[in-house]
């Protein structure tokens, strides 16, 4: 379980108990410097201790307790940040929603964890969330009492003043007992897995280890400070967005720079004239920014780290990262909410042939171990299944004993990735465990194909499924987004693959799309294109290359 300190390098000996504690203490320290900017919303380290304690009183009046589960389903936002911090304060557990969800999906989670009270946002890009919360389950307790946040850009309101003003009576005393008393070990959210293999389960984290993981594993690479600037367009509603966003920011002393839909074209200009200094992000982010139109007209100087948030990074991306923009800051990660997002990574100085192939080594505090079906060890520079050990492991599954007890297999996490550590210690990530498929026999890695057609000049991003064949058993379809400006075809592509991979690892089918079925975090679905490969399998846009 996690240690009771999370101390941070480099800063004085303070010891944070909680987020809220670190919140509040870091507000003493850092004063009226600028926590976040959301556009016209700014907020410095001591408005956010303020606002944080000003929430936590309001649903203290409310009856909120600790161990309640509290929902936030909205952008990023400045108000989302002081939220999350005021339910925290209440010893309460928060349930982040993916804005990417409908109706019946959140309410499945919000009926799951018995949510007692529900922060939203009013209708936002044409999505209205109580409206799809109220077709979906008209009965769900969280829909009685519903807090809207104020929107992305802005602070306040008189909606917001309104919520605020339930804990006017709430003594200050009351609010810092409730603060105090939150251990290292308590659970402070239910962040919820993508739900690709079934429903979606409830991953139990806590406060000491979030603080250790993110404060120490994570930022001895990604090495954010003490007023840097810190762009974070990954969702809120997961760990690279919360805890590797303003969560680090706030630990760290940096600014928080919120962005609620990802445009390539703004964050350029963010980056230039806010002159950011840090980002994670996702491969499809970073291929959205290279080949924007406008790229070159911005000055990105100031981008000193960027963090690859995906298991498995295409080398190429690195190599454009650094060829085309000059960035030398790349700095690669593996981990999974089950371990508080953290298990491996890079280090700042490591060349990027290694950020490229690898991501990186365990992090203090963790362990890793290969093994087979029979979860027998590897050894070296053999591939099998990763698995975890150390202090980040999850509380659990929420109310799913029978799932937190497959997940761990005599101590050590099962991850569900195929793997290998080399003979420099540095870990492979190959493949997740079910997207490898079998054709005609041989095991094929999607991601080793995807990583080959990368580097043919015409393809901006390609996706690997596995798809069934009478004859074969299973073939592999590739789905293929080409390079702005330029036009490929799908014979052209089979052919790239003929000439540079073995004829079983050759797509037999591909299609040419503008864009992939994405998570809230940039990550493509394959169990989307997995069903969309079944559906046009047969069409006459498919290229096959059967032989």
């Amino acid at each position: 379980m996690a240690a009771a300190n999370a101390m941070v390098s480099g800063r004085p000996d303070i010891t944070f108990r909680s987020i809220p504690r670190m919140a509040r203490m870091n507000a003493a320290r850092f004063g009226s410097r600028r926590a976040v900017v959301d556009q016209d919303a700014v907020l410095s380290f001591a408005d956010v201790n303020t606002e944080m304690l000003r929430v936590s009183a309001a649903l203290i009046a409310g009856g909120v307790e600790p161990g309640d589960r509290v929902a936030v389903w909205a952008p990023n936002s400045a108000g989302w940040m002081v939220a999350a911090l005021g339910i925290l304060a209440t010893g309460a557990w928060l349930v982040p929603v993916n804005t990417r969800y409908r109706g019946a999906e959140a309410s499945y989670i919000l009926a799951k964890t018995d949510a007692r009270t529900l922060f939203t946002t009013d209708p936002f890009l044409g999505t209205d969330y109580r409206q799809m919360l109220r077709e979906a389950a008209p009965d769900l307790r969280a829909l009685s009492d519903v807090v809207i946040l104020p929107p992305s850009g802005r602070y306040g309101g008189t909606t917001w003043e309104r919520f605020l003003e339930r804990g006017r009576d709430v003594p200050a005393s009351a609010v810092q007992d409730r603060l105090d008393a939150i251990s290292p070990d308590d659970v402070s959210d239910v962040i919820f897995t993508s739900g690709t293999t079934g429903t979606p389960k409830g991953v139990m984290l806590r406060h000491g280890a979030s603080l250790r993981g993110f404060g120490v594993s994570y930022n001895n690479a990604f090495q954010l400070g003490e007023g840097d600037r810190h762009l974070v367009a990954t969702p809120f509603s997961h760990c690279f967005g919360y805890k590797a966003g303003w969560m680090l920011s706030l630990l760290m002393g940096a600014t928080t720079y919120p962005v609620a839909t990802f445009d390539a074209g703004k964050a350029l200009r963010l980056i230039d004239h806010e002159r950011i200094t840090h980002m994670p992000g996702a491969p499809t982010h970073f291929f959205a920014l290279l080949d924007h139109p406008d790229r070159e007209r911005h000055d990105l100087s100031s981008l000193r780290r960027v963090l690859l948030a995906a298991s498995i990074v295409p080398p190429e991306l690195v190599h454009r990262l650094r060829d085309e923009i000059g960035l030398k800051g790349i700095v690669g990660g593996y981990g999974l909410t089950e371990n508080h997002a953290t298990g491996t990574m890079s280090d700042p100085g490591d060349p990027v042939d290694i950020v490229a192939t690898t991501v990186g080594k365990p992090v203090d505090g963790i362990e890793v171990k290969i093994v087979d079906e029979a979860n027998q060890e590897l050894v070296q520079g053999q591939a099998g299944e990763i698995l975890l050990r150390g202090y980040a492991h999850m509380t659990g599954y929420f109310d799913d004993a029978a799932a937190t007890a497959e997940a761990f297999v005599d101590g050590w996490l099962r991850t569900g990735d195929i793997g290998l550590v080399d003979e420099r210690g540095y870990v492979r990530v190959t493949d997740r465990k079910k997207d490898i498929y079998i054709m005609g026999g041989f095991n094929v890695s999607p991601a080793e194909v995807e990583n080959l057609l990368l580097k043919f000049p015409k393809i901006e991003q390609v996706a690997v499924v596995g798809v069934p064949d009478q004859r074969f058993g299973q073939v592999g379809m590739a789905f293929v987004i080409p390079r702005p400006g330029l036009t490929v075809t799908a014979e052209e592509v089979i052919e790239y693959a003929r000439e540079h991979i073995a004829n079983y690892k050759v797509p037999r089918r591909v299609e040419i799309v503008s864009s992939f079925p994405l998570n809230a975090t940039g990550k493509v679905l394959k169990t989307e294109l997995r069903q969309l490969a079944t559906r046009v399998a047969a069409g006459t846009s498919v290229a096959r290359a059967d032989g």
